[in-house]
């Protein structure tokens, strides 16, 4: 545990150094909200039109700026030539993923605390059962971060990463998007726990089954 922690570490402290990634990050999902808020003011009315909308605009903005996050996990290893160090590390490659899993877990939730409140204002909601929202969106993230990290690792080796990462990360994500966006639009209509209640047992078996496979298929992802 103490190796993991080491490897998130390492990551959470190049990057706060800069504070490239993480701006980037930022910068993006508040853009995302602030267009797509002014793109759509003038034909929403009433708030179950908000209601119906926001919720996919806040998990676009959350799905789009990881990306770029992701994109840029293991790059830093490869560009400085510390990929095979990594490899030849005395620990378990599973510790590796899950070292930046937590890296990666961390930079999201640092984003989703700073766009969420943006979004409530530039939708004009008053978020009431801000406790289970918190709820949602940490096991939606925890699934994208997942299979994000996973795919981050298959993909560092292509010229074209930045582009193949979403395209193989989205399809795979939208079982864990939809119940993500419905439970997050009906906390907004002041749903209650037994209201989405599903969609987190969903979300729940999803954050496990891949943190599971990704555990067991993670070593052969990076192997020479």
């Amino acid at each position: 545990m103490i190796r993991i922690l080491h490897i998130a570490a390492k990551d959470l402290k190049e990057e706060f150094r800069t504070k490239q990634m993480l701006n980037s990050m930022v910068l993006f999902s508040l853009l995302v909200i602030v267009v797509f808020s002014i793109t759509f003011a003038p034909i929403l009315g009433s708030s179950q039109d908000v209601a119906m909308v926001a919720p996919g605009v806040l998990w676009i903005a959350f799905i789009f700026a990881g990306s770029i996050g992701l994109s840029r996990s293991f790059v830093a290893e490869l560009e400085n030539g510390c990929l095979e160090g990594l490899k030849l590390c005395p620990i378990g490659r599973s510790s590796i993923y899950t070292g930046k899993m937590m890296a990666n877990m961390v930079l999201m939730l640092l984003v989703e605390i700073i766009t969420v409140p943006l979004f409530a204002i530039m939708f004009n909601f008053s978020i009431t059962g801000l406790f289970w929202l918190g709820i949602i969106i940490f096991l939606g993230t925890v699934g994208f971060v997942c299979v994000g990290t996973l795919l981050s690792a298959l993909t560092v080796n292509t010229r074209t990463r930045e582009i193949l990462l979403p395209v193989l990360l989205l399809p795979l994500v939208l079982p864990a998007l939809i119940p993500a966006v419905m439970a997050t639009g009906s906390i907004l209509m002041g749903a209650s726990y037994g209201d989405i209640s599903q969609e987190l047992r969903l979300l729940l078996v999803y954050d496990v089954v891949f943190f599971l496979v990704a555990q067991l298929v993670f070593e052969y992802v990076i192997q020479d």
